[in-house]
C-alpha cells in the first residue's frame, strides 16, 4: 500500500464523502465523484450554482473518506485547488465518466469546474483483517503526521496497557511500545496508564 494505491481505492469505490465548512465554520459533507486519479493527483468536479463549490473558493480545504466493500478505508485531507483550461478538463473527465453524460447532458457539462488535491495526508485503515491494519502516507512530499500514542521512558513496565490493548498491538519492552501500524487509536492505554507514560504522538 503507498500512496498512489490510497488515491485508486478512492476512485474504485468513486462515491466518496466531501467534507467542508460553511461560511458560519459548521460542517458540511456531502457525496462527491472522485472523477480521475492520476500520478498522485485526485480530481473531482462541481456546478458552479452549489454551495459545495462557493465553499472550495472560499476556503479550498477538504476532508474525504471512502471506504470498499473489503471494509478498507482511505482518508484524505488537503486543499482543492480550481484547474485552469475548465472545458478541456471537463472534457477529459466526461470521457473517463461518460455516465456524467446522462446528467449534464450536451453543453450543460460547462456549468462544472474541475478541481484537483494534489497535496496533503492520507490514511489507510483495514477493518477487514485481524489485527485491523493501518498506514500513513502524503501528497507531494510532505512531511506525515504523526497520530496515536506511545509510550515513553516513564513506562514502569507493568504490563497493564499490553493486558487492556483491544488489538494486542503492545510489546514487552524497556519501554513497553504501540505497533503502530495495528493501533486503534482508542486511548484505553494511555487512560489506564498508573503512570501516565503514555502521551498522543505529536505532541
Amino acid at each position: 500500500m503507498n500512496a498512489q494505491d490510497c488515491l485508486q481505492l478512492l476512485r474504485d469505490v468513486k462515491d466518496v464523502a466531501f467534507a467542508t465548512v460553511d461560511k458560519n465554520g459548521r460542517p458540511q459533507v456531502r457525496m462527491i465523484d472522485v472523477m480521475l486519479v492520476e500520478a498522485g493527483k485526485l480530481y473531482f468536479c462541481t456546478a458552479r450554482g452549489k454551495d459545495f463549490y462557493r465553499q472550495l473558493i472560499r476556503d479550498g480545504h477538504v476532508a474525504i473518506t471512502g471506504m470498499n466493500r473489503d471494509f478498507q478505508m482511505v482518508r484524505l485531507t488537503g486543499e482543492a485547488r480550481r484547474l485552469p483550461a475548465q472545458r478541456e478538463w471537463i472534457d477529459r473527465i466526461f470521457e473517463a465518466n461518460p455516465v456524467m453524460n446522462g446528467v449534464y447532458p450536451g453543453e450543460s457539462r460547462y456549468i462544472l469546474e474541475p478541481f484537483c488535491i494534489e497535496g496533503g495526508q492520507l490514511e489507510f485503515f483495514d477493518l477487514g483483517k485481524e489485527p485491523i491494519g493501518r498506514a500513513y502516507f502524503s501528497l507531494a512530499g510532505e512531511a506525515v503526521e504523526e497520530k496515536g500514542f506511545r509510550i515513553t521512558d516513564a513506562c514502569i513496565g507493568c504490563g497493564k496497557c499490553s493486558l487492556l490493548c483491544p488489538q494486542q498491538c503492545i510489546q514487552s519492552g524497556t519501554p513497553y511500545a504501540i505497533r503502530q501500524e495495528h493501533c486503534l487509536h482508542c486511548g484505553l492505554c494511555a487512560e489506564n496508564c498508573p503512570v501516565q507514560a503514555i502521551v498522543r504522538r505529536g505532541e
